[in-house]
């Protein structure tokens, strides 16, 4: 179980499922007048105890039909990251042009290919910079479209299985410090939401991705700036 998700500006509604079951009404009746001290008792622990834990953004993209959905995702930011690996690539060529031909270079070309590195680097880092901005808002579209669902799932499992209480341990937020493994019920969860919203897209993976695996490239490394000749 990992329980040190880090997840950036996401935060479920998942966290906290009290449910108004089975286990709810016999507390309640355990509360009517005339109700000995000990059934009260018994109906207060027995509300308390029934708890588990989820991975709830790894149940999402565990999912088959989150799995189809992030591949959605990664095909339509595909052309991006394309163009992005090709600016960034053009930028190195030119600083490997710069570092091994430097020193036979007149200053006047030196500088002209210094000033053209920088300015593409500048130009590239703002496209990343929307790169990163798009695919930030591509994925929390895509994460929104799934939690309803799931937010459906989670309670049905809950019901189901007479659960007072589930906390989303992918939320740091969250104050677990430890819980043994068969609390949790991501795999669960995932196969229920399966069953629930059965999916023609890809199968889901047998361990969930923590996050959603879109890779844009890195930015070219700097190069260092132009020191004329000395006379």
């Amino acid at each position: 179980m990992n329980m040190g998700v880090v997840v950036k500006n996401r935060s479920f509604a998942l966290v906290s499922l009290l449910l108004m079951g089975g286990v709810a009404a016999m507390a309640q009746n355990a509360s009517q007048p005339g109700a000995s001290p000990a059934a009260q008792s018994a109906a207060a622990r027995a509300v308390a105890t029934k708890v588990a834990i989820i991975q709830a953004q790894s149940a999402l993209l565990g999912t088959k039909e989150g799995q189809k959905a992030l591949e959605e995702m990664n095909k339509k930011l595909e052309p991006i990251k394309v163009a992005l690996d090709k600016k960034a690539t053009e930028v190195r060529d030119l600083q490997d042009k710069l570092q091994r031909g430097g020193n036979a270079m007149a200053d006047a070309a030196k500088v002209a290919l210094q000033n053209d590195i920088n300015t593409r680097t500048k130009a590239y880092n703002r496209d990343m910079e929307d790169a990163q901005a798009t695919a930030e808002d591509e994925q929390r579209k895509m994460l929104d479209e799934l939690t309803g669902k799931m937010q459906r799932v989670i309670q049905e499992y809950a019901t189901a299985h007479a659960y007072t209480l589930i906390l989303d341990v992918t939320n740091p937020q969250t104050p677990v410090l430890w819980s043994a493994p068969e609390n949790d019920i991501t795999s669960d969860v995932i196969a229920l939401y399966d069953k629930m919203y059965p999916s023609t897209g890809a199968s889901a993976p047998q361990t969930a991705p923590s996050k959603p695996a879109t890779t844009l490239p890195k930015p070219p490394a700097s190069t260092p700036p132009v020191t004329k000749k000395q006379p």
